[in-house]
């Protein structure tokens, strides 16, 4: 009861300074109106350079035609609200620290030149990829010496309990839900320990997706306990109450020799103690090896910008045991604050680079014409295209837009799966026992655009089938949807067609 008084005054705390804001924002509207009324032909004047500007320099234009209806109905209150929550990235001192620590991490981020060239001879088909993995995002390719895929997040909790009790000089973790339940507090209980013997534990999640789930002061309780804790991008009730861009990653490092990552937060739910929408059919994966100080890298990012702790990063690397090599891994991550789409580009590839099958675990669809087209193609060109979503929604309304999605996608030849038992929370591309990508990515404008994310890319091992058959697995229990099931009423269709503009919002 105390903590959801505790989260009861959060949320109301935050709406009444929206709604100050709002009255705030009125009042000089009105001001402006009275006392010079040339002020609203200037904003015109800029809502016409705003539009020009944004038509100009989008790379995903679908998601920018909301801000251009909105300021070509409401070209005052359009343009103010584009510039108003806008300035999260301006002014954000927190964004400001990330470009600039991620410039930093540049230099840890070193390409093994004789990998590179060893994994583009292997694999003709999908140099490409890697050169851009490699040279345009900047996330090195190494020898993948080791990486486990656990098919729910059931199997593979247990397996970070084990690993983290075995840490020796520290854990990290960012992710974007904690909540206090069965999961977290056996690992709290873990990483208590550990601190109290000398290990270096840090903990980041965000402030937005813990918002309902942790206490305001959680972080200073963590940090009573020995563990170092920060909430990323706090939320900040007078400047940019909608604060779009969140950490959505999924990161567990351990002594800079195993990492965790995939689909699941750490609550309940994600391991099916607590049942809320049916079955949760999510996943993890483990990487050990080289690739695991890509994983260091970007935790220590986002550490150093909200809390300068460290100076030589390479203080948290480990010797790379020898290993046998079972094709190529290349952890990556996204971020909102460049112009690199890195995820979308690498789904991308997958999907034309696809000649047998492609298959498609995502619990949101809410996707641009861009990619709209390459599903299409790739089923056109000849591939297995199957898209798994859920069959009982966490969200209605966007498990509406999802839906709005499939009359185009099927009639272009992509199969879609709803999974009956419940909600699909994991993000996967897998592709003709070659490729795969695994991580926190989902198809739609958030993950692909706004959020800060991470995956793994995965080439040539022989475990990669048993991400295709996870994917199978949960098709034998999913309803495929049919063209006549996915065609609506022309008004559900209008009022669908309303909601996908407003997506990027939801």
């Amino acid at each position: 009861m105390k903590r959801m008084k505790t989260y009861v005054f959060r949320l109301l705390f935050l709406a009444v300074f929206a709604v100050l804001e709002a009255l705030i924002l009125l009042s000089v509207f009105r001001w402006f109106g009275e006392k010079a009324a040339w002020i609203e032909g200037i904003l015109r004047l800029l809502s016409i350079m705003i539009i020009l500007f944004i038509v100009r320099n989008s790379r995903h234009l679908s998601f920018d035609i909301m801000w251009i209806l909105l300021i070509s109905a409401l070209p005052v209150p359009g343009t103010v609200a584009y510039l108003f929550l806008g300035a999260d990235m301006i002014i954000s001192r927190t964004f400001r620290n990330i470009i600039m620590t991620t410039e930093a991490a540049k230099k840890y981020y070193v390409q093994d030149e004789e990998v590179l060239k060893e994994a583009e001879d292997n694999a003709k088909d999908c140099r490409g990829q890697f050169r851009y993995i490699s040279r345009s995002s900047g996330f090195p390719v190494y020898r993948n010496t080791g990486f486990d895929y656990y098919s729910l997040g059931d199997l593979g909790f247990p397996i970070m309990l084990e690993e983290m009790k075995k840490a020796e000089k520290f854990i990290f973790l960012e992710y974007f839900i904690i909540e206090e339940g069965q999961m977290w507090n056996s690992m709290l209980e873990i990483l208590e320990e550990k601190a109290a013997q000398g290990v270096d534990v840090r903990v980041m999640y965000d402030d937005v997706g813990s918002m309902f789930t942790l206490s305001a002061t959680y972080a200073r309780k963590l940090e009573k306990k020995g563990v170092k804790c920060i909430p990323f991008n706090r939320i900040n009730p007078i400047l940019g109450v909608i604060m779009n861009h969140r950490d959505h990653r999924k990161i567990l490092v351990i002594d800079g020799k195993t990492a965790f990552s995939g689909g699941i937060n750490l609550a309940d739910e994600y391991i099916n103690v607590k049942t809320k929408y049916g079955h949760w059919k999510d996943n993890v994966i483990r990487v050990r090896g080289e690739a695991v100080w890509s994983f260091t890298v970007m935790f220590l990012t986002h550490w150093n910008a909200l809390r300068k702790t460290d100076e030589d990063w390479l203080q948290f690397k480990a010797e790379a045991l020898p290993g046998k090599a079972d094709g190529y891994i290349a952890p990556f991550g996204e971020t909102p604050l460049d112009t690199e789409i890195t995820a979308q580009n690498i789904y991308m590839g997958i999907l034309n680079q696809a000649n047998d099958y492609c298959y498609i675990f995502t619990p949101y669809l809410i996707i641009d014409t861009e990619m709209i087209n390459a599903l299409i193609l790739a089923a056109k060109h000849g591939a297995d295209v199957r898209i798994v979503t859920p069959g009982i929604p966490d969200k209605k309304l966007v498990w509406n837009i999802t839906r709005s999605y499939y009359r185009i996608l099927i009639e272009g030849g992509v199969r879609i799966f709803e999974y009956t038992p419940g909600f699909v929370h994991s993000k996967v591309f897998v592709s003709d026992d070659q490729v795969a990508a695994v991580g926190t990515i989902n198809l739609d404008y958030r993950s692909l655009y706004l959020h800060f994310e991470n995956g793994t890319y995965l080439f040539g091992s022989e475990s990669i089938p048993e991400i295709r058959d996870d994917v199978l697995g949960a098709i034998t229990r999913s309803h495929e949807v049919t063209l006549k099931e996915s065609k609506y009423r022309p008004m559900k269709e209008f009022l669908l067609g309303v909601l996908r503009l407003f997506a990027p919002m939801l």
